[in-house]
């Protein structure tokens, strides 16, 4: 049970355990469905979706450091320097001096993984858009307002400085 303020005061929210399970697994089907057009085109690429993670938040954070990187993803970093280490020698991203602190590395897109990127982005852009006509603009601001209750609160500072900067 959830009391949540609505927009006519508070609601409470009663969902059984099979409606959860079926929103559970709704979200993992929904995952499967996002992701298959990118992992069709990064194979192509010999990359995985751990590569388009980076790519996608290099390309919205041009000069994101590799600590930074490592916070968004919540990958190791072990784990992330494989993951550049590919998209370097592929000639996908590009690592530059830090101008504060020469010991770290700001991280860009070059041309070509500018390109992949957009590759990669138009195709989930494509599926986000045609579920969000499908759904209508009130169901997007509450499927939008579920996942912003899901995330974690570290991860939601990120999310709202990437939102804020876009404002």
């Amino acid at each position: 049970m959830t009391d949540r303020p609505g927009p006519g005061g508070p609601q409470l929210l009663f969902l059984t355990d099979e409606q959860l399970r079926q929103g559970i697994e709704a979200m993992f089907f929904a995952y499967r469905g996002f992701t298959a057009d990118p992992d069709r085109i990064l194979e192509k690429y010999g990359l995985g979706r751990a590569h388009h993670r980076a790519i996608h938040f290099i390309h919205r954070s041009p000069g994101t450091t590799v600590n930074n990187l490592l916070s968004i993803l919540g990958v190791t970093k072990q784990s992330l320097n494989r993951v550049l280490r590919t998209l370097m020698d592929d000639g996908l991203v590009e690592a530059h001096v830090g101008t504060r602190d020469k010991r770290e590395r700001n991280l860009f897109l070059t041309e070509a993984g500018v390109n992949l990127e957009r590759e990669l982005s138009e195709v989930q852009r494509e599926r986000m858009r045609g579920a969000y006509r499908e759904a209508g603009p009130e169901a997007v601001r509450g499927f939008r307002t579920v996942l912003e209750a899901m995330m974690d609160p570290s991860i939601r500072r990120h999310f709202n400085a990437m939102r804020d900067r876009d404002e």
